[in-house]
């Protein structure tokens, strides 16, 4: 494996589903098999995001630290951009977005899904929140399959509890055998290397809380 496929610089696994989404070679048939076996149930399984490699993640980071997106804390409550320190923008952005660098979505092994006619029924601006995926959102019957069919298809779900890092994310999905093999690759020096390189936004702030943020974010051990 490229030492720098975890980090999104390159991934030589990538296949094309469509002219929108790629994703590793090796989850494309159990992903569309999880989606086969959720239309039978009346599910609309469909793709939010798939791949993201560095530089799309860095476009996102940098929007969201110049206020061009809203932050959120953990509970999705939206804050005021322009009361917050570096370090509290680190944190708010780190409970929703990863760092460039530090994306499960760099691997292709990862995807956020979502019942798209159930979305479309419901009427109302879509916005990837925990209060959709639940009791009278409109993809909490997804939600739901999910949780007693992801296995069988080789998926898991890596946010499923909030453990004071990464927000609970029940859209997001990895499969587990194929991510395994990235997870092993992370190394916080590198992921350090690589952002002293980029034209990223907060660039010292974050650098100086490197270790501390790769263990509470980008491991998603949180706070200990």
């Amino acid at each position: 494996m490229s030492m720098t496929a975890w980090l999104g610089i390159d991934n030589p696994f990538l296949v094309p589903l469509d002219d929108k989404f790629s994703i590793h070679r090796d989850v494309k048939e159990p992903w569309l098999a999880l989606q086969r076996a959720a239309q039978k149930e009346g599910l609309d399984c469909q793709l939010v995001s798939s791949h993201r490699d560095f530089t799309r993640q860095l476009a996102i980071w940098n929007r969201k630290w110049r206020g061009e997106a809203t932050l959120y804390d953990a509970q999705g409550k939206a804050l005021n951009h322009s009361a917050l320190s570096d370090d509290e923008k680190i944190d708010a952005i780190l409970t929703w977005s990863a760092l460039p660098g530090g994306s499960r979505h760099h691997w292709g092994s990862d995807i956020d899904v979502f019942d798209k006619q159930a979305v479309h029924e419901w009427g109302q601006p879509f916005e990837l929140v925990d209060s959709e995926y639940r009791e009278s959102g409109p993809c909490f019957g997804l939600a739901c399959w999910m949780d007693e069919n992801l296995h069988r298809f080789g998926f898991s779900r890596p946010f499923l509890e909030d453990r004071g890092g990464v927000a609970v994310e029940l859209w997001h999905l990895t499969h587990t055998s194929t991510a395994s093999t990235f997870e092993q690759q992370r190394r916080a020096g590198a992921l350090a290397d690589a952002l002293k390189q980029a034209d990223m936004e907060g660039k010292e702030a974050v650098l100086k809380r490197i270790d501390s943020l790769f263990e509470r974010y980008v491991l998603n051990k949180g706070i200990r």
